[in-house]
């Protein structure tokens, strides 16, 4: 088994309950979308850079992984550079996107699983593309 299938594998068993999944589908990109955002708050530079990081890291498990994350990171990066008030839309987007990620866990009876390891919070968007490359049978 590789090794994303291996972390798809273990984020996936505190994910069971059809609540919370519909929850990730929800508040996961919703989340990233505003980290991006409060970085890009700071700087634009900053929301580039750490996404640069992240695609290296998606890049070493799997590249077809890591193309679609460019793509998304990419929407999301256009899309903050022409909305206005980011820090305030972010912030606020955030913080209600992290209570629904905590409400879906309290449903499923399972801890987030980057309590178990901080890299299961860039494992989150690429477990949900991961499950649409499945759909679509696209090899990952």
């Amino acid at each position: 088994m590789s090794a994303i299938d291996q972390l798809f594998d273990r984020y996936g068993e505190s994910h069971q309950h059809p609540f919370n999944k519909r929850v990730h589908w929800v508040c996961v990109p919703l989340i990233t979308f505003s980290l991006l955002g409060l970085l890009w708050a700071v700087t634009p530079w900053l929301a580039i850079g750490f996404s640069l990081l992240a695609l290296t890291y998606y890049l070493r498990l799997s590249p077809a992984i890591a193309l679609g994350m460019l793509l998304v990171a990419g929407s999301m990066l256009l899309l903050l550079s022409r909305l206005p008030y980011v820090l305030e839309v972010s912030l606020t987007i955030f913080v209600l996107a992290w209570i629904g990620q905590f409400i879906g866990h309290k449903v499923e009876g399972k801890k987030p699983s980057f309590f178990e390891d901080i890299k299961f919070l860039l494992v989150g968007p690429a477990w949900l593309l991961g499950f649409i490359y499945r759909q679509y049978r696209i090899a990952y």
